[in-house]
């Protein structure tokens, strides 16, 4: 993590120092650890998931280590014990068998913050591996978010909109232009501190070593670079499977089992489609994102003075960089709302996110890459909140431009920079 300054609200780099950016993960690991004898953290590769562990550890194993696996490899339960706790697991998934030492440790002895494991979700895919079920509390970490990056304590979206807090927006807030160069900077730490080709470079290093070091079996590297680059193009859209196969040559199982492994090693992510009770003929499919919008970038070639010279490029980068910022907050976030995405079969109507908080109702939300929103543009959320009645809390459309708006009952326009102002 690196310090930096900001400018007309964007990121400015300059000479990394070493500092640490707090993290939205990090209040809630010390809370959990004082109440739980293991967590597990997931998330892609260089997002900060041991940067941030090790700051909550007494102890640190890196697993990927040879020198450091093999006590596990050869006595795991043994290699645990005299330990300082909490113990980092550092990619625990190099070594699995040391989840089965964790299981029998935490059945033996059940009290708070003992473990602490990073590393993929790679579990869920071996019926042969424990899944931690009722000892491991699990959470996914995501790139830093604008909020993490600008070092702002953390406050969450949803819960703010639904407290009635204010948005404040920034004097000199960001324009269409400014929006666009902060996505694509993406939310690595070390793509944050480069610029130009050299960050270019890193993030095409990234999906190549990805793709060299995840690839298990005898999956074709080639055919799998082909398909993450296809699903990067339909980022932010709702494109039905056939589509994404006939563009690579993949069969349906293959496929799936692609989209599989590029969810689980974070660099993906699917949001599935709402429903309810309330709606008739909703659409099913969901909603693809690339996990950052600097690996977007990287994946489909775009920099700044392509993407706003095409409105399909700049929406899907805007779309997939609030979503992204949203994902981020949402597992933090007290009220745990859960994100889907609402498509009526016809197309006719259509919500970019929508935020089911359960008992607590409903949050619709559009984004839009322009910067003087008006009424026509909430058509959508005015729809919906007219279907769902009382179970309609809010309705917000995130835009580009300076002010906030109140569009309709229940609905404001609010800029996409109160999202870490």
């Amino acid at each position: 993590m690196y310090a930096q300054k900001r400018h007309r609200g964007i990121l400015a780099v300059y000479t990394p120092a070493v500092e640490y950016l707090n993290r939205l993960i990090d209040p809630w690991l010390t809370e959990v650890l004082q109440a739980a004898p293991a967590v597990m953290i997931t998330g892609a590769r260089a997002s900060g998931k041991t940067t941030t562990a090790m700051r909550h550890s007494a102890s640190i194993v890196r697993l990927d280590k040879p020198a450091e696996a093999y006590p596990f490899e050869a006595d795991p339960d043994a290699a645990l014990r005299g330990r300082a706790e909490p113990i980092l697991l550092d990619e625990w998934q190099a070594c699995p068998g040391v989840l089965g030492a964790v299981k029998r440790a935490v059945d033996s002895e059940r009290r708070p913050g003992r473990f602490i494991l990073t590393g993929s979700v790679r579990s869920e895919n071996d019926p042969t591996l424990w899944p931690g079920t009722g000892r491991l509390i699990r959470v996914a970490m995501h790139p830093l978010t604008v909020q993490e990056q600008l070092k702002r304590p953390p406050r969450f979206f949803m819960s703010r909109l639904l407290n009635g807090d204010p948005f404040d927006v920034q004097d000199d807030p960001p324009d269409l232009r400014d929006y666009a160069k902060i996505a694509l900077t993406g939310g690595f730490p070390e793509s944050i501190v480069l610029a130009g080709s050299i960050r270019d470079n890193w993030m095409l290093s990234y999906i190549e070593q990805m793709l060299a070091h995840d690839v298990p079996g005898n999956r074709s590297q080639e055919k799998l670079a082909e398909f993450f680059q296809a699903y990067a193009l339909n980022s932010a859209g709702i494109v039905n499977d056939n589509t994404l196969l006939q563009a690579v040559g993949l069969d349906r199982r293959t496929a799936h089992s692609h989209t599989k492994l590029l969810t689980d090693i974070g660099v993906i992510a699917q949001l599935p489609a709402w429903s309810s009770n309330r709606l008739k003929r909703l659409a099913r499919s969901p909603k693809r994102f690339v996990a950052d919008t600097g690996l977007w970038a990287a994946s489909v070639r775009a920099d700044l003075n392509l993407v706003m010279n095409d409105g399909d490029l700049l929406g899907r980068l805007v779309d997939t960089f609030v979503t992204n910022q949203l994902r981020a907050e949402v597992s933090m976030d007290p009220l745990r709302p859960q994100l889907y995405h609402l498509r009526d079969r016809d197309g006719r109507h259509e919500v970019d996110l929508i935020a089911d908080l359960g008992a607590r109702g409903v949050v619709g939300l559009e984004i839009k890459a322009n910067s003087a929103p008006k009424q026509r543009d909430a058509r959508h959320l005015t729809w919906l909140r007219d279907q769902l009645g009382d179970r309609f809390k809010a309705g917000v459309l995130l835009h580009t431009g300076p002010t906030q708006v109140t569009l309709e009952d229940r609905i404001e326009a609010i800029p996409i920079c109160t999202l870490w102002n």
